[in-house]
Parts: structure tokens; C-alpha cells; sequence
């Protein structure tokens, strides 16, 4: 776009000071035009610019600002907030699970009474010692304690707020899986806008790459198995129920989106749902 209408009727930056840019980014975010008109010569002729050249520089800048602070404004939003919180929480488990299975191995060298995992990590960080290497050891343990503690407090800060973001969707899939498939599509409105088939498989993208190239099955599900719903349901009707989850989690995530309501009847449909399909198996 090269611009746009004023109240004035000049164009964007019609009775604009040039050096106004919080005024030229509001033109640019706010403007209209019913059809195009000599937007240059309009600036230059109303003094917002002095050629035609300086127009189109101010219009760039004022352009890239609008985009600039339209970017920012979405990276703070509560989706974006809460998929960077998701991420960050399955960082620090699998770091911590990582660095524990160190610290085990570490210690394995030094102690009688070797252990396991990050609850023996923590139990380690507790060892009062003297010896250089030793402090170091228990030092790392310490290290995996804190990480497995701050995953612990990121669970629980998402179980917090994704009720608020996604009523609908921490209804169906509880808050950690919604936030997971949020994260796994990039933000709720980008989960909106795919199928159900699509959803279905988020979290599965390698087995579906490889089912593609002839390398393996179609896969009937992706992180959407932690459900109880699919989890639990026999592996001859897992797929169904798997289609079954998948397509009221797509319908929850629109809702979110475009309404933000809470339907209690999509969860009342989908347990009569999995009913039957489980129905099949006796």
C-alpha cells in the first residue's frame, strides 16, 4: 500500500508532524482508502514531506515500525506467553532428567550407595562434604534439583493460566496437553485454523515424514496419546478414539479463538463418545 485517507482527506499522513512517528504509525496501523489517489504529491503538497523520495523513506520507516510494534504486541499475548512457558518447562525436565542421569554416574565413581534419577540428585545436593571434587558433584546435583523444582512451578503456572486462555480446550485435553498443542502449532489461532486430521497428529511429524516417503505406517496420533482417552482405550480402537479426541479439541480451539466462551457440552459429547467407541470392545 503507498497510503491511505485522513479525516482531513490528504491521505495518511495529512496534517501529521514529520517528526510525529507515533502519529505516522497509527496512520499507517489506522488508515483507509477507497481507492487510490497520489499519495506522494498529497504528502509533499501538504508539507509532511519535501519530495516525493523523503515520502516513500518516511513511509518505510513509519511501515516497518507499525509491523515492529505489531509483532511485539502478538509475542506478549497470553497464547504466545503460554507456549514459550510450555517450552521452557520440557526443557528444564529433560535437562534435569539428563543431568541426573550424570550426577548417578558421577557419584557411582565415589559412592557406596549409588542411586538414580533426579529424587537421588536431590538427595545428594543434601551431602555435606569437603573434598573439591565432591563439592562439585554435589554442586551439580543441586543444579539438578533447581531445574527439576522450576519445571514443577512451570507446570503449575500453566495449569494456572491456560484455563483462561483456552477454557474450552484445558477442558477437554487439561491445561498442560492444550498448552502443548498450542505450542505445537504456534498459537491458539493457527490451532484454530487446522482440521482435526491435522491436529491429530501435531507431536507426530517425524513418523508422518517417514510414513510419506514409504518408510512406515500412518501414524493415529501424536502427543494427543497422554490423553486417558486415547491411552486408555485398547490399541484396536485407539485410531477412532484418537479421531474422536482430536476432532472436539479442533472444534474447543475455534471456539477459544473466535468466542472464548466455555461449552460444557463438547465435553459431555465427547465422553459419550469415547462411551461408545470403548462400547466395542466388550
Amino acid at each position: 500500500m503507498n497510503g491511505g485517507t485522513s479525516p482531513g482527506g490528504g491521505g495518511w499522513f495529512d496534517g501529521l508532524d514529520p517528526a510525529d512517528d507515533d502519529g505516522a504509525v497509527a496512520a499507517i496501523t489506522d488508515g483507509e482508502a477507497d481507492g487510490p489517489r497520489e499519495w506522494p504529491a498529497l504528502a509533499v503538497e501538504a508539507g509532511y514531506a519535501e519530495t516525493e523520495s523523503d515520502y516513500y523513506d518516511r513511509l518505510h520507516e513509519a511501515t516497518r515500525r507499525a509491523t515492529r510494534d505489531a509483532v511485539r504486541e502478538r509475542e506478549r499475548a497470553d497464547d504466545q506467553q503460554l507456549k514459550h512457558a510450555v517450552r521452557a518447562m520440557d526443557d528444564t525436565e529433560r535437562v534435569a532428567n539428563e543431568l541426573a542421569e550424570r550426577v548417578a554416574e558421577w557419584a557411582g565413581s565415589r559412592y557406596d550407595d549409588p542411586g538414580t534419577g533426579v529424587p537421588y540428585a536431590r538427595a545428594l545436593a543434601q551431602r555435606e562434604v569437603t573434598d573439591p571434587t565432591d563439592e562439585r558433584l554435589v554442586s551439580l546435583a543441586g543444579r539438578v534439583a533447581d531445574l527439576a523444582d522450576e519445571s514443577a512451578a512451570l507446570r503449575a503456572s500453566i495449569e494456572r493460566t491456560a484455563p483462561d486462555v483456552a477454557p474450552n480446550l484445558s477442558a477437554l485435553a487439561g491445561p498442560v496437553l492444550a498448552a502443548r498443542l498450542i505450542a505445537l502449532a504456534g498459537s491458539l489461532e493457527t490451532l484454530a485454523r487446522k482440521p482435526s486430521g491435522t491436529l491429530q497428529v501435531l507431536g507426530a511429524e517425524d513418523a508422518l515424514f517417514a510414513h510419506l516417503r514409504g518408510h512406515g505406517p500412518s501414524p493415529k496420533h501424536g502427543v494427543i496419546y497422554v490423553h486417558e482417552y486415547v491411552s486408555g482405550t485398547r490399541p484396536g480402537q485407539r485410531g477412532s478414539a484418537a479421531r474422536a479426541l482430536a476432532g472436539k479439541l479442533s472444534i474447543a480451539a475455534r471456539v477459544d479463538h473466535y468466542s472464548g466462551d466455555l461449552r460444557p457440552d463438547l465435553a459431555d459429547e465427547l465422553d459419550a463418545r469415547i462411551e461408545r467407541i470403548r462400547g466395542r470392545e466388550s
